[in-house]
């Protein structure tokens, strides 16, 4: 490793570039740029030939009140029940499971993994697909609920078991001191996995957990490809048809509601878990070493006879 000299920053992660190394690096970046500046004037060049960029394409968005209440608002409501269904049946599932999979008991501890790998393994659509079959056929669910109920089937049957899986790494990288100190001082399992382990292992699994229930809120937009879920991305096809084959404007409206709501979900979580790390630092009183003397010194009322 070359050491710095001079002005130069110290670094203990890489060798600082030299006088041909710095000019080769801006070399590339200046390509990198060009080559982005191309791609980009491509698409815009692209798009504009195609008429998918005049004001015209834009204007119902701000203009028409009509699009908002017949399409996106339901498609936006739609989205957020199916994603929140899902949240709400798999968080609670995916800890079960993850629980059982550290059970000291085999059976438990077998079925759970089987359940956890076998839905880990297919893809969501699939399961979504399967749900819907089995609703058409086994239930008398309605066929205008039924998009609704395979969706979030396959929402939960698949992050559940993603879920448990965070569950349990979040859980096992507790130190076992953790563990063992509450064995000591007389907790059973069940006490030690309610009060000791999960509350300790929430803050470092919140990341993990985020970025599975943003999956969750994208993965619904597969029951509107396939199974006709009115979700936000569905509602693309019948807002163009309507408003002049508006279709970039539609997909970008509808991609800038996925990151408004995502962000929100994030944001959240973040503030979620900083209460949580908040929560977690020590608010006693410090007691020092002559309140210590004092307490341990007998009172006037004290019995007679004790030292």
């Amino acid at each position: 490793m070359r050491r710095a000299t001079g002005d130069e920053p110290a670094t203990v992660l890489y060798d600082v570039p030299g006088p041909r190394a710095r000019r080769r690096n801006l070399l590339w970046t200046l390509l990198f740029l060009l080559a982005l500046g191309a791609v980009v004037w491509w698409v815009t060049a692209g798009l504009a030939a195609k008429d998918q960029l005049t004001a015209d394409k834009w204007k119902p968005f701000f203009t028409d009140a009509r699009v908002w209440e017949t399409y996106l608002l339901p498609a936006l409501r739609n989205t957020v029940v199916a994603a929140a269904l899902a949240m709400a049946l798999a968080l609670p599932l995916g800890a079960l499971l993850g629980i059982a999979r550290l059970s000291d008991h085999r059976l438990p501890r077998a079925a759970a993994g089987a359940v956890v790998e076998f839905f880990r393994a297919i893809p969501v659509l699939i399961l979504m697909l399967f749900a819907n079959a089995a609703y058409a056929e086994f239930t008398a669910v309605s066929p205008e609920s039924r998009p609704l109920y395979a969706v979030v089937t396959g929402l939960v049957l698949y992050n559940a078991s993603v879920l448990a899986e965070v569950v349990r790494a979040g859980i096992l990288a507790l130190p076992a001191g953790q563990t063992d100190a509450a064995k000591a001082i007389g907790m059973r399992k069940g006490q030690t996995m309610a009060y000791v382990l999960l509350p300790q292992s929430v803050t470092a699994m919140l990341p993990a957990l985020v970025s599975q229930l943003v999956v969750i809120v994208k993965d619904t937009a597969l029951g509107g490809a396939m199974l006709g879920f009115a979700e936000l991305l569905a509602s693309v096809r019948p807002m163009s048809a309507n408003y002049g084959a508006n279709t970039i404007a539609c997909f970008t409206v509808v991609a800038v509601l996925f990151v408004l709501l995502n962000l929100a979900l994030t944001t959240l979580a973040s503030r979620l878990e900083r209460r949580l790390r908040r929560g977690r630092r020590s608010t006693g009183a410090v007691v020092g070493a002559d309140a210590v003397e004092d307490l341990a010194a007998p009172g006037p009322d004290a019995p007679p006879g004790r030292d």
